[in-house]
């Protein structure tokens, strides 16, 4: 299929015109992350023990926000934890003070998201929870996502989002469990008010950690479950659902439009 030419806006651009953070470090240790890739095997800033450990940056947190031109990412390195919430509240509060439109992404811990809709209850217009949920296993939640909340503390967080009438959304991106993920998503859809992302597991030779047999057959499990008649047989399921939309690796297959401009595909 034919994709449009020009530069592709890929990962957080397509959701943000830019990327606030106010850690190093992240406790989920998620095999696949970009940042924990960056951090420790690109530049050898930290170890993979010192990545482990969340680290508040206080200047960050201090920081006062301007207005941006545009919808505005938190975090993105890093997550919120019960360790950094009051960190992450701070910086949330500096983004919306300035006007922003302010898009939380999480995997999430039902305590950090309780908070954080009692603290910005009144703001709620400007913030958009999109939660990340990759699977419903919990083998593959902890293979490759062995620090993070498993699948039933996600959705009740998301529950208790959209309940107190917060704006909604879900990443699945990657989909660790291609053979579930269209009944996953029906699942989780009467809890989003605003859409649901589906995306592949991107750059798994760079970023991924070959040191065990293990490691092997879960890599190529994940290459077989986002092969291109997998992903079109995804498509077909769930195309004709309002709310569910596509990063930028299915559009590619799939041959679809492509943001052409940072955070314009929302």
């Amino acid at each position: 299929m034919m994709v449009a030419k020009g530069k592709v806006i890929r990962g957080t651009r397509e959701w943000a015109v830019v990327n606030i953070d106010c850690c190093t470090g992240c406790p989920h240790d998620c095999r696949y992350c970009y940042a924990r890739y960056d951090a420790v095997e690109k530049r050898g800033l930290l170890s993979t023990a010192d990545w482990r450990e969340c680290r508040v940056r206080s200047e960050d947190v201090e920081r006062i926000q301007p207005l941006y031109p545009g919808q505005v990412m938190f975090p993105t390195t890093h997550d919120i934890l019960p360790e950094n919430l009051d960190a992450c509240i701070k910086v949330i509060d500096h983004l919306l003070r300035a006007g922003n439109r302010v898009l939380v992404v999480s995997k999430p811990h039902l305590d950090c998201v309780q908070e954080l809709c009692r603290v910005f209850t009144s703001r709620k217009e400007n913030l958009l929870f999109r939660f990340t949920i990759t699977a419903r296993d919990p083998e593959l939640l902890s293979f490759w996502e062995p620090g993070a909340p498993v699948y039933s503390e996600r959705k009740a967080s998301l529950s208790h989002a959209f309940n107190k009438g917060f704006q909604t959304s879900v990443s699945v991106e990657p989909m660790l469990d291609t053979a579930d993920v269209v009944e996953m998503a029906h699942e989780l859809l009467p809890y989003v008010t605003h859409s649901i992302w589906l995306g592949t597991m991107n750059k798994i030779d760079k970023r991924v950690r070959i040191d065990s047999d293990e490691v092997v057959r879960q890599v190529e499990r994940i290459r077989a479950g986002q092969d291109d008649l997998v992903i079109q047989r995804i498509y077909q399921q769930l195309y004709r659902e309002p709310l569910v939309r596509w990063k930028e690796s299915i559009k590619i297959i799939m041959g679809l439009q492509l943001a052409k401009k940072p955070g314009t595909d929302t």
